[in-house]
């Protein structure tokens, strides 16, 4: 079965296009879905996903419409060739898992995004390993153990809003809260 999956990030936006063209490429169901692609959670999406089945073909018009980011794409890939499922995109021709040429495409483009991770984990532990040698430990700042326990008190008494504890100690809500709970 091929199934289609069209997404446009605002209400205001239209899906028109994106439908016909969808029906164009022989799709039997459509998912619609006005949601940005910067949210994790696209219920249509999901709703999609638990519908695919093995032999099935996933098609979007492009690949901005179903993945925020390069590696969103090769997990997205990923998940449907685990279930066995194609994928295609009509206005990047190359993405087409069900031919050798778009899985040998696809391969590559796979190989550069986990070489940009690696490179990026790469530059992040050097540059931490750089800043210990300089004598920069990194993480939260220690807390001041006199200010928290004077912040702890006027919380539980009740007299001072957080404000007012905030402008006494210069303990912030979130440090407050934190250890509060402790």
């Amino acid at each position: 079965m091929k199934i289609g999956y069209a997404r446009v990030s605002t209400r205001d936006q239209n899906l028109e296009r994106q439908v016909e063209d969808l029906k164009k490429a022989g799709c039997e169901k459509i998912f619609l879905e006005k949601i940005s692609g910067t949210k994790r959670n696209r219920p249509e999406f999901d709703k999609m996903f638990e519908l695919l089945r093995a032999d099935d073909v996933l098609i979007v018009t492009e690949l901005t419409r179903i993945s925020r980011s390069t590696k969103d794409l090769v997990e997205i890939v990923e998940n449907c060739k685990s279930l066995n499922v194609e994928i295609k995109s009509l206005k990047e021709s190359w993405l087409d898992t069900s031919s050798a040429h778009g899985k040998l495409l696809f391969t590559i483009f796979a190989g550069l995004a986990q070489f940009e991770r690696d490179l990026t984990s790469e530059r992040t532990k050097n540059g931490l390993d750089v800043a210990r040698t300089r004598g920069r430990v990194g993480g939260r700042p220690k807390v001041d153990k006199s200010k928290l326990e004077m912040a702890i008190k006027l919380y539980n008494s009740g007299n001072c809003t957080l404000k007012e504890i905030k402008e006494i100690t210069g303990i912030s809500k979130s440090t407050l809260y934190r250890y509060s709970r402790k």
